[in-house]
C-alpha cells in the first residue's frame, strides 16, 4: 500500500504550524512508511501559506511532496505560471482539485477566480508533459516536456443519485483528461469506498485509487457534520460514537487511532492502492502506528466491515447491496423513476424546442441563422442584437454575457451565473444533500439540477460526454448566438463549425475578378 499524509501549512510564512509540518515531514523521511507527505491549499477557504514553497523544502528533507493544487485563486496564466515553477523545482506530484470556496481574507471575503475547474487544469498538465505548444508571431513554438504525476479527487458519499452520479461523471472526464490517480474525498460509509473500485473497473478505468483515512477528533467531526468542511460527510451515528469516546481517559486518541487502522486494513483488502492518511494535530508516531496496526488487521479485514455502516439517510447507491457481506453486489441499482425532481419544465422544455430549431447543424433553422449571422457581422444592427439576446437570457438564464455559452452544456442552466465555482464540467465535490456547497439549504447544485432535467429526457449520460472548454474571455460582452453560428465559441469548434471569415470590404469600381 502506497501511504500519502496530509499536512496542512497554516496560516503565516514562520509561525509553528509552518515548522510543524517540517519537522513532521523529516521524521516521516526518516520513517520509511510514508511515500509521500500530502500538503493543502487553503483549506476551507482560509488563507494559508502557499503550498509550493513547503513542498520545496519537504522534497529536499528526502520525502516526495505531493501539492493540492487548487483552481479557486488563479486564473489559467497564473496556473501555467505556477506548474513551471514546480517542474523547476522538481515538485512533480499534484492532486488538482477545484479548491474550497474562499471565505475570508484580508479586509473581507476575496473574489474568487475559478477560470479553469480540474478537468482544465489536467488537460494542460497532459499537454506540458508532451512538450506544450504555444503561439508565435509566426508558427508555433514547442516547450520541453514536463515531467508531472497528476491526479483527481473524487466524492462518493453522496446522498442524493444525481449527485453521485454527477461525481462519477466528472471523474470519467478527468480521468479522458490525463489524471494518473485519484483519491477519494473523506467519508466513513465502507459501501462507498468499495462502490467506487466497482464504478471504476466497470467502465473501465484502470489508474491507482487511494482512499482516504482520517483520524476523526470530536470537533473537526462537528465542523465537517455541518458541512463547514465541504464535501466531508460525518453521519449522526458516527457523531454519537466520537461523543461517547471523549469521554475516555484519554479523550479518545486510542479508539480514533484504531478506527484509522481498521479503514486502512478494509481499504488494503478491497484493493485500494493506497491509503490517504489526514487528522488535525496528528503526530509522524500516530500516522506510523495506524500503519502498522492496519497491516496487522488487514488479514482479517472482512471482520471489520460492519464496523463502518455509517450511511446518509436515504442515501443512494450505484450499485444493489450484498446483504451477506454488507457491501455491494456486482448489479447495479436501478434507477427507475428516482431523481424525478424537474424544475421549470416548461422553460427546458421551450429551450430544447428553439434549439433544435435553429442551432442544430444540418437543419433548415441552422443554415438560415449562419448566414444571417454572416451578413449581421459588423453591422450596426450586431450592436442591437447583443443588447437583444442578453436581456432574454437574462430573464431566462440569468446571463453574465461571456459570449462563449455552456447553457446547452448543463441543460439550460447557466454555470457562470448559477454555478458560484462557475463548473463548466461537472460539479464540485462540496454540494451536500443536494445543496450548493456556498448556498446550502437556499440554492441547489446546478448539476443536481441538471441531472434532474436531463433524466426527465433518458439523456442523464450526457453530462459525461459533452467535455466543455474553459470560457473564452476573448468573447466577453459579444453576441454569443453570433459567435456559434460564425464558428468562434467552444460549442461550434467541438462540432466542426468552420469560422467564417469576415466579409471583405467593397473596392467600388476598382474592383476586378480574380
Amino acid at each position: 500500500m502506497t501511504v500519502t499524509w496530509e499536512l496542512v501549512p497554516g496560516r503565516g510564512a514562520r509561525e509553528k504550524a509552518q515548522e510543524s509540518v517540517l519537522l513532521e515531514a523529516e521524521k516521516a523521511a526518516r520513517g520509511g512508511k510514508i511515500q509521500a507527505v500530502s500538503v493543502t491549499d487553503n483549506p476551507g477557504g482560509q488563507p494559508a501559506l502557499m503550498a509550493d514553497s513547503l513542498a520545496c523544502e519537504i522534497k529536499a528533507l528526502g520525502i516526495e511532496p505531493l501539492v493540492h493544487f487548487t483552481c479557486k485563486d488563479k486564473n489559467r496564466s497564473q496556473i501555467e505560471s505556477q506548474l513551471y515553477a514546480l517542474e523547476r523545482a522538481g515538485v512533480r506530484n499534484l492532486l488538482v482539485m477545484s479548491g474550497d470556496y474562499p471565505v475570508s481574507g484580508f479586509m473581507g471575503r476575496p473574489q474568487p477566480v475559478f477560470d479553469l475547474d480540474p478537468t482544465h487544469v489536467l488537460a494542460l498538465i497532459r499537454d506540458m508533459n508532451s512538450g506544450l505548444e504555444y503561439p508565435l508571431p509566426k508558427g508555433t513554438g514547442r516547450l520541453q516536456p514536463g515531467h508531472f504525476f497528476a491526479g483527481a479527487a473524487v466524492s462518493p458519499f453522496k446522498q442524493t443519485e444525481a449527485e453521485l452520479l454527477g461525481q462519477y461523471y466528472k471523474l470519467k472526464k478527468k480521468i479522458d483528461c490525463g489524471a494518473s490517480f485519484v483519491v477519494t474525498q473523506l467519508g466513513y460509509d465502507i459501501r462507498k469506498f468499495q462502490e467506487v473500485l466497482l464504478y471504476m473497473k466497470r467502465r473501465g478505468i484502470e489508474v491507482p485509487v487511494l482512499g482516504n483515512v482520517y483520524i476523526l477528533s470530536y470537533p473537526v467531526a462537528r465542523l465537517m457534520k455541518e458541512n463547514r468542511l465541504p464535501g466531508c460527510v460525518v453521519t449522526d451515528g458516527l457523531m454519537a460514537q466520537l461523543d461517547r469516546e471523549r469521554s475516555l481517559p484519554d479523550k479518545g486518541v486510542e479508539a480514533r487511532l484504531l478506527r484509522a487502522a481498521k479503514m486502512y486494513a478494509l481499504l488494503k483488502g478491497l484493493g485500494f492502492s493506497g491509503a490517504h492518511i489526514g487528522g488535525h494535530l496528528v503526530t509522524c508516531e500516530q500516522v506510523e502506528s495506524v500503519i502498522e496496526k492496519g497491516e496487522e488487521l488487514s488479514a482479517s479485514w472482512e471482520t471489520l466491515i460492519r464496523e463502518f455502516q455509517y450511511p446518509l439517510p436515504g442515501g443512494f447507491y450505484f450499485f444493489q447491496e450484498d446483504p451477506y457481506r454488507k457491501l455491494n453486489q456486482s448489479a447495479p441499482e436501478s434507477r427507475q423513476g428516482l431523481s424525478s425532481d424537474v424544475s421549470e419544465k416548461g422553460l427546458y422544455g421551450f429551450s430544447i424546442f428553439l434549439h433544435n430549431l435553429f442551432f442544430e447543424p444540418g437543419r433548415k433553422g441552422f443554415a438560415l441563422m449562419r448566414l444571417f449571422a454572416r451578413k449581421l457581422k459588423g453591422t450596426r444592427l450586431e450592436n442591437f442584437l447583443h443588447k437583444l439576446e442578453h436581456l432574454l437570457k437574462t430573464l431566462l438564464y440569468d446571463c453574465r454575457d461571456c459570449g462563449d455559452c455552456a447553457l446547452v452544456d448543463v441543460a439550460f442552466l447557466c454555470p457562470m451565473s448559477q454555478c458560484p465555482k462557475q463548473q463548466r464540467n461537472g460539479p464540485c465535490g462540496g454540494s451536500y444533500q443536494g445543496w450548493c456547497e456556498v448556498y446550502p439549504g437556499r440554492r441547489r447544485c446546478i448539476y443536481v439540477r441538471a441531472y434532474s432535467r436531463l433524466k426527465s429526457r433518458h439523456q442523464e449520460n450526457l453530462l459525461e460526454e459533452i467535455p466543455v472548454a474553459p470560457c473564452n474571455w476573448d468573447l466577453n460582452s459579444s453576441s454569443a448566438w453570433l459567435n456559434f453560428f460564425l464558428g468562434k465559441d467552444h460549442t461550434a469548434k467541438r462540432l466542426g463549425i468552420s469560422e467564417l471569415p469576415d466579409k471583405p470590404e467593397s473596392s467600388g469600381s476598382n474592383s476586378r475578378s480574380a
